[in-house]
């Protein structure tokens, strides 16, 4: 009889305890830590208007001969605005080119965006219906992504760009790049 009154506690604990474990294994992992599936392929073609002059395009082949970083950004995006002083101390090394890929954002306000935080980049692309961050995998801001002078994508990073990431992971990358040239 007492194994009865028991039984549904022990049931209903053994069930708390598979979906607390179902809940901690099924966790989101770390964004900095996601795979892109570009990473050692062609970078994906695309043809951008500049935010400055849309009157002017920038395509992928036109960038090729050098490496550059294309880095996602919006004026919407908070984080966007946490990364922007090691962008910018990047981009004023003249280390790399800086390409800034203004994302789903509406012109005037990353116009202004820049305007009031300063503008780090060799050219700023505008994609603000977001078709051609699909073919990159673009999923937020900010993303960035390395690609080398023959076109190939070779790093990528989900999240805030900082000073010791780039020191850690980026320039040495770009060293070994430079070198294989």
């Amino acid at each position: 009889m007492k194994l009865g009154r028991w039984l549904p506690l022990a049931v209903f604990a053994l069930l708390a305890a598979l979906l607390a474990a179902g809940v901690w294994m099924s966790r989101k992992p770390d964004r900095d830590a996601l795979p892109s599936t570009l990473i050692g392929k062609p970078a994906p073609a695309f043809a951008l208007p500049v935010l400055h002059d849309p009157s002017y395009t920038v395509k992928l082949s036109d960038l090729r001969g050098q490496p550059f970083l294309l880095n996602v950004w919006g004026s919407w995006c908070v984080e966007c605005r946490v990364e922007h002083p090691a962008l910018t101390r990047l981009a004023e090394s003249k280390r790399i080119r800086v390409v800034g890929y203004n994302w789903k954002d509406e012109p005037a306000d990353a116009l202004r965006w820049l305007e009031q935080f300063g503008n780090p980049y060799m050219v700023v692309l505008s994609d603000v219906d977001g078709r051609t961050a699909l073919d990159w995998g673009v999923y937020g801001a900010p993303e960035t992504f390395l690609v080398d002078g023959q076109g190939i994508v070779r790093w990528k990073h989900v999240g805030p760009l900082t000073d010791e990431l780039i020191a850690r992971e980026l320039l040495p990358l770009l060293a070994q790049i430079e070198g294989a040239r």
